[in-house]
């Protein structure tokens, strides 16, 4: 039993390894595009309903923050389910027996920035408010290190993906201050365009992969 219970564990690390090394197919265009989308209806929504609400017209941005977060927080929500679901799908065609493995690696690749991220919200409007509207370039920032750790698994091409949402996250920091903190844009436009960007990226690349198989 101790023999099979060490080849067991050697065959559950040779797959958690090459988990690590092949290329993870999980995520698809069109499911990218379609969170770009929703960024995009997310910008639209925040538009409108902080534009003709009291709170947006108040001098301190904070005052409008509960309303921001809401926007985001069901845009992000939506958009992990709706990735998550077509990842699960694709992956159990794509990778056969290393699906779980490829799925968990992905899990793991994204799952310290999200949460630094949802913690990181959690301290500011606790303890800082006052820096409230460094949030949504923070937030870029931490997508940005995600997919850098993820572009171990993903095509090359995506590190462009990583460079504009740190880019983006940066510029928010810089420009996204005072009466332009919240802006509908700061999260909105980058989000949209960064998501497309990846959505065509992924695209170009499963069609060069077909073209060379």
């Amino acid at each position: 039993m101790r023999e099979l219970d060490r080849a067991l564990a050697d065959i559950a690390a040779m797959k958690s390894q090459m988990a690590r090394t092949v290329v993870f197919r999980g995520f698809g265009p069109q499911a990218l595009a379609a969170t770009g989308a929703l960024a995009g209806i997310a910008t639209v929504v925040q538009a409108t309903w902080l534009t003709t609400s009291q709170a947006a017209r108040v001098a301190d941005p904070a005052e409008i923050f509960p309303a921001f977060l809401a926007v985001w927080v069901t845009t992000a929500v939506l958009a992990v389910a709706l990735l998550a679901i077509e990842a699960i799908r694709r992956t159990r065609t794509a990778h056969g027996r290393l699906a779980d493995d490829m799925l968990r690696t992905a899990v793991e690749q994204f799952l310290p920035a999200g949460a630094a991220g949802i913690l990181l919200t959690l301290v500011l409007q606790r303890q800082a408010p006052e820096a409230l509207w460094m949030l949504p370039g923070l937030w870029q920032i931490l997508l940005s290190l995600g997919v850098f750790a993820a572009c171990a698994t993903l095509p090359r091409p995506m590190l462009l993906v990583a460079v504009w949402y740190l880019a983006t996250g940066l510029a928010c920091l810089c420009l996204a201050q005072g009466p332009a903190a919240f802006s509908p844009l700061a999260m909105g436009l980058p989000c949209s365009l960064g998501q497309l960007l990846a959505a065509g990226l992924l695209y170009h690349c499963n069609r060069r992969s077909h073209a060379e198989a």
